[in-house]
Parts: structure tokens; sequence; C-alpha cells
């Protein structure tokens, strides 16, 4: 027990400047950024504070780490995405998010495959996409739909992976690849489909950093545990 709350505690106090962060944003941000400088700074900070995290709660370059690193690139283009749609360059901020999934989905892994959830969560994208196509400019109509098969793809690969390993950590990981998918299609309805919600940049804000703070905890056990060999199923 006294080692579970020693850990508990210096979990907390790596993740303070995160939370610290979160609180800097949601008071000084309070209506929708028209690309000021200070409302980019502090909209890139809790994902900085993530990376950060990431780097002091045990990083090596070793292969024991490899989930780590990879989610840390995860972040470092997140960064870059909100920086960049922040600033009104949507294409490129799909880009940056875009490469940050990849990172994930890597991180992830591919064994087990479990290829069911993946058709599962393909085919409303696919009605989606359809369904949204009309809506896009000539750049977003190539962009939106590959953007939507690497976030959904990173969905699928979090759920594969904690149904298989059953652990706290994935399973909380996969959570937050959900957050992800709602806080892109809250995005989605409001930009493209001009769907009106209350409060919608609470709503996106609050789901994507309760996403990505669920991915960063996921690399808390790196290191800790053995890597496990996994088949096919």
């Amino acid at each position: 027990m006294g080692h579970i709350m020693q850990f508990a505690t210096v979990q907390a106090l790596q993740l303070a400047p995160f939370f610290i962060s979160l609180v800097l944003y949601f008071s000084l941000v309070r209506k929708d950024p028209e690309g000021e400088l200070w409302t980019t700074v502090l909209k890139c900070l809790p994902i900085v504070a993530l990376v950060f995290y990431v780097l002091i709660k045990g990083f090596s370059l070793n292969k024991q780490f490899r989930r780590s690193q990879l989610i840390l690139l995860g972040l470092v283009f997140s960064c870059g995405g909100d920086a960049l749609l922040n600033v009104n360059l949507f294409p490129f901020g799909m880009v940056s998010f875009g490469v940050a999934h990849i990172f994930y989905i890597s991180a992830f892994g591919w064994h087990p495959l479990k290829w069911i959830i993946g058709v599962c969560l393909y085919v409303p994208v696919i009605v989606f996409v359809v369904f949204v196509r009309k809506y896009l400019d000539d750049i977003l109509v190539i962009g939106v739909p590959i953007y939507c098969v690497l976030i959904i793809t990173m969905l699928w690969r979090a759920l594969a992976r904690a149904f298989d390993t059953k652990s706290y950590l994935a399973s909380f990981c996969a959570f937050g690849a959900v957050l992800f998918v709602i806080s892109d299609a809250l995005i989605a309805v409001t930009m493209f489909l001009s769907v009106e919600l209350p409060s919608p940049r609470l709503q996106i804000m609050i789901t994507y950093y309760a996403a990505q703070f669920a991915i960063a905890l996921s690399t808390s056990d790196d290191g800790l545990l053995p890597p496990c060999k996994n088949k096919d199923k």
C-alpha cells in the first residue's frame, strides 16, 4: 500500500503542470481564439506539459520505452496541430494531427488484430465521409477522408489493445481515444455541417485535453513491466 501511495503521489506531482495549464487556458481564454499569440501559447501549454510528463516519469531511447517514444512524438505533432488550428491554418493542422495519429497507431501496435472492431468502426465513418463530402472544398475533400481513416484506425488499435491486455491503463487509453474521436466529431459537425452546439469550444477542448491526458498517462508503466508477445486473434 505504501508503494502504491508513493507512486500515486509522484504521478500527481509530475502531472501538476498539466492541470495548472488547464486552469490557465480555461480561465483566461474566454472566447473563440482569433489567432492571437497568447491564446496559441495557452492552448499548447497542456500538451507541452504532457510531453514533460512522458519525459520525466521515466524515459529512455531503448526498446523497453518504445511506446513512450511514439506517444511522445504523437504529442509533439498534436501540439503543432493545436498551434496551426489556432492561427486558422486548418489543412496544415489536420496534417499535423494526422501524423500524430500515425505515431499513436504505432504505439498501440497491430497485435492482436481484432478485425471485427475495425469493421464496426470503419462502416459508420465511411457513411459520414460520403455524407459530408459535398460540404468540403477541394483540399479538404481529400484530406478529411484520409484523416478520418487515421483517427478511426487509432481508435481501433487502442480498443484492440485494451481488450487484449485488460489493464487499467490500456482501458483508460482506449477511453481517451474515444474522447479524441468525439472531440474531432464535434469540430466536424460545427465546422462542416454548421450544427449549433452549446459552448462548442468548451466541449471540443475538454474532450480533447482529456483524450491526450489518458493517452499520455498510459505510458506510466513503461519500463516497469516486461514486454508481452501477443498472437493475432
